[in-house]
């Protein structure tokens, strides 16, 4: 199984806003970078597509070490919420409805097809994947904003 390196971001210039996203994938020495943008959204849901993203970008079954400095998403998994979530129809411990149900449930899927370790990242620290990516999510906002 291929061993892929996965690095993402999210951004919202106004939380709901305009809002970016960007990821970096790596398997040996090859680099792809993507990124996008959407209107009336959430920096969770951009950071939630940020994985998304990059994980569907393979196209084969992988190994897949993801990075992010969302507690978010890292934690949903390493403290394994999103089991429970799943388990209870998306509700959460305090019976409060999960937000962002549609993106968790095309994040599980794809971790049902790659094998997916979550690991996080400090944030606009001196992480320069993580710096890159939240550069792309940024400039998908800059651009998307300038296209209105």
């Amino acid at each position: 199984m291929k061993k892929v390196i996965l690095y993402t971001d999210g951004a919202c210039s106004v939380n709901p806003g305009v809002g970016g996203w960007g990821a970096v994938l790596m398997f040996k020495d090859f680099k792809k970078q993507i990124s996008g943008a959407e209107n009336e959204t959430t920096n969770n849901r951009m950071e939630l597509t940020a994985v998304i993203e990059g994980l569907s970008c393979l196209k084969e079954p992988c190994e897949v070490e993801v990075y992010s400095d969302s507690a978010y998403i890292v934690n949903a998994f390493t403290n394994g919420w999103i089991y429970s979530w799943e388990k209870s129809g998306f509700i959460k411990s305090d019976n409060k409805p999960v937000l962002n149900v549609d993106l968790w449930q095309q994040l599980i899927k794809l971790t049902k097809t790659h094998k997916v370790n979550f690991n996080k990242v400090k944030g606009h620290a001196d992480n320069e994947y993580n710096n890159l990516c939240d550069k792309l999510a940024t400039d998908a906002v800059k651009n998307f904003k300038a296209e209105l």
